[in-house]
């Protein structure tokens, strides 16, 4: 068997010998700081016996720890005191940073308290002037619920008024028909409020060209300034009880295209129905109610608003009588300017037809003269070669003799003979 000695050269170096001489070195500190393979060891355990390598190498890796030991300690030491020194630093900074923190939470608080205390002084504020909005608003509210409930107090007495003004209407009624009704009503008051009007029955139908036959509306009203004045208002009037219609029901609305069409036949301003149709609907019941939304210048009444809303139709419309006397002026005064121009124009027509009939007449006339002319001249010429065949034959008379006339009849001229003889 081959030996084999292990000794140490240093502290990092192991040495492998068969004499003393000749010898492997192995590095402890690497075997130490790395990690050997298997391979390695094997190597190395076939080169060495064993046992002598493991307690030599026990003692050097016991040595390498007792040297990594002193080390460590030492390594722990200048840590801590390093360590002593961070946290000597450390202290220092948390000191400082807790002041400005402190600081900082000084700067936080007071900005706090100053931004509480705005907020708190809004609020203070809002909350003043949302109690006096609040007390605005319950006052607004007890008005408007004292006037709505005063209009809501007036609206009932006036149905429960127009209700009693229908109840004695519908008995006044009795007896006499609603056109006679109306009449009769404006006839009481036409000489103190209706001087100068006109209130008759529409006697005159006028249809359309889509129309089988004409249509007219029940009366026509027109009133004047004055008497020969200019017109103020004029109206046309239907008037539509249930005793005027079929057993089928009609409505309001079915009467209010006619009417419309009445009155623009008419050249009339207003149109007004006056009905009891539909006794039930309240919107014809609480008052005048005005139709313009469909039906220009149109109105739809009970009988007993007939008076009063002729009355603010005039009223309204007395407001424009000083602008329509100025229109009829102006148009009075158009009128005879146009008149003047007509005549002017006529006069002008006719001297110009005068001058065009004389002229043609002159050309009549120089034409008649020149043919007469010829005529002359024809007459002339004949004239002349009758003289020229008088004077021949004058000529010829001359010249007759018994003896040329019976130069070819020696009979005659025998005869001649002897009645010249006897």
């Amino acid at each position: 068997m081959k030996t084999v000695k292990v000794a140490i050269q240093d502290e990092n170096t192991l040495v492998l010998q068969e004499d003393a001489s000749k010898g492997d070195l192995i590095d402890l500190k690497s075997i130490h700081e790395t990690d050997i393979d298997k391979n390695s060891i094997e190597g190395i355990v076939r080169s060495i016996k064993r046992d002598v390598f493991e307690e030599e190498l026990q003692k050097a890796l016991e040595a390498k720890d007792r040297e990594y030991a002193l080390q460590l300690q030492l390594k722990e030491k200048e840590l801590g005191d390093q360590t002593k020194n961070t946290l000597v630093d450390k202290d220092t900074v948390i000191a400082d940073l807790r002041a400005k923190l402190e600081s900082a939470d000084n700067l936080k608080e007071l900005a706090v308290t100053k931004a509480v205390g705005d907020i708190k002084t809004e609020l203070t504020e809002l909350s003043t002037k949302l109690e006096s909005k609040d007390k605005e608003k319950e006052n607004a509210v007890l008005q408007l619920k004292d006037k709505y409930e005063g209009q809501i107090k007036d609206r009932e007495d006036t149905i429960e008024r127009l209700k009693d003004m229908k109840a004695k209407l519908s008995v006044k009624l009795i007896g006499e028909t609603l056109e006679q009704h109306c009449q009769n009503e404006f006839n009481s008051v036409r000489t103190t409020m209706f001087p100068f009007a006109y209130f008759e029955k529409d006697n005159e139908a006028i249809k359309d060209d889509d129309e089988a036959k004409g249509t007219k509306g029940d009366f026509i009203y027109r009133d004047f300034e004055s008497q020969g004045g200019a017109e103020v208002i004029s109206v046309m009037f239907e008037m539509k009880d249930e005793q005027d219609v079929s057993a089928n029901k009609q409505t309001v609305e079915s009467h209010l295209d006619k009417l419309d069409k009445d009155r623009k036949k008419k050249g009339l301003e207003y149109a007004v129905l006056v009905t009891l149709l539909e006794a039930d609907n309240e919107l014809y019941n609480r008052g005048i109610v005005d139709v313009s939304y469909k039906y220009d210048k149109m109105y739809v009444i009970r009988p007993q608003f007939f008076l009063p809303l002729v009355s603010l139709l005039k009223n309204a419309n007395m407001k424009t009588a000083e602008d329509k006397r100025q229109l009829i002026a102006a148009k009075n005064s158009n009128i005879d300017i146009e008149n003047f121009v007509d005549n002017m124009e006529n006069w002008k027509s006719g001297w110009a037809t005068n001058m065009k009939n004389a002229g043609k007449k002159h050309l009549e006339a120089v034409e008649q003269i020149d043919k007469a002319i010829k005529d002359l001249q024809k007459a002339r010429d004949a004239l002349t070669l009758s003289d020229k065949h008088l004077l021949t034959a004058e000529n010829k008379m001359d010249d007759l003799t018994i003896k040329r006339l019976t130069k070819d009849a020696p009979s005659v001229a025998a005869r001649f003979a002897e009645l010249s003889e006897e």
